[in-house]
């Protein structure tokens, strides 16, 4: 199944899309659609973006994604293997209007609920894990079925609420595309140093209405939405590396002052960098 920026097609007839993506890099344009997506990371490592959050991503984490929440996973562009991610796609009414709403699935109606701003698992339980294996054998009754297990698993794991903030608005094709462009460059060049008039010039508009734009659309600056995506990066290569020093992974973050980088690691991570790292040590 083919995924086009912000829209994926929906079979006839066919309630439940099943996909696997075998990619060095999964596709990495910012995009939604109607469809409530659950994932589960078989491998790789990397980023995701949820409406106005940046998170990371790494191999048995699981994500729902909730209908119409502008996403992308990006793919960490040094691994010499294969990422692989198996989803499942369906909407509230895939089964016939009204269905999730019987008394029979009171138990997990908060799933729903909780799936608007975007679910992370870490860990998960190996029936979790189990059930995502077995889609790939399954008939298209046996798919149904083990969806509602995953659910009903889903319902007793404790979750990280992914993003802060959904804009309401269903975006354009044409709108999609600046964001798509925002978030793109964004990125992709977080490492570099990025001017306001270096990011309305990508967004093809002036700073004033830039600024305006971005913070309507996900109740934050963009230097905020930045700085998120620095101290992502950051996070990911002090857990990674153990050899590569803090200043160094402040620099490649795209800090060039430690004291500045600390503050803002704190402030959005609630630990300094050091100790974050020192948590994770063997």
């Amino acid at each position: 199944m083919k995924v086009f920026p912000f829209k994926i097609p929906k079979p006839e007839y066919k309630g439940l899309i099943y996909q696997e993506d075998h990619e060095y890099l999964f596709y990495d344009k910012l995009h939604q659609h109607e469809e409530i997506q659950i994932s589960y990371i078989v491998n790789g490592e990397g980023s995701l973006v949820v409406g106005d959050t940046i998170t990371s991503y790494k191999k048995d984490d699981v994500f729902v994604i909730g209908s119409n929440i502008p996403h992308v996973f990006r793919s960490e562009p040094k691994t010499e293997e294969k990422s692989k991610m198996l989803s499942l796609f369906f909407t509230k009414d895939s089964f016939g209007k009204g269905f999730f709403k019987l008394d029979d699935f009171t138990e997990i109606a908060s799933f729903f609920e909780r799936a608007t701003h975007g679910m992370k698992f870490s860990p998960i339980s190996s029936e979790i894990k189990d059930y995502f294996l077995l889609l790939k054998k399954a008939s298209k009754q046996q798919r149904f079925i083990l969806l509602l297990q995953i659910i009903d698993q889903i319902t007793k794991t404790k979750s990280t609420s992914i993003a802060s903030y959904i804009n309401p608005k269903r975006y354009s094709d044409n709108e999609g595309q600046r964001l798509r462009t925002i978030f793109e460059y964004t990125i992709n060049n977080y490492h570099t140093p990025i001017t306001l008039e270096a990011i309305s010039e990508v967004a093809s508009m002036t700073k004033n209405a830039f600024c305006r734009y971005f913070k309507t659309r996900t109740n934050k600056t963009y230097f905020q939405f930045l700085n998120e995506v620095r101290i992502e990066n950051a996070s990911r290569l002090l857990l990674n590396d153990q050899n590569i020093s803090i200043v160094e992974v402040a620099y490649l973050s795209g800090f060039n002052n430690l004291s500045n980088f600390n503050r803002k690691f704190k402030t959005i991570k609630g630990v300094t960098p050091s100790r974050l790292r020192n948590s994770h040590k063997p």
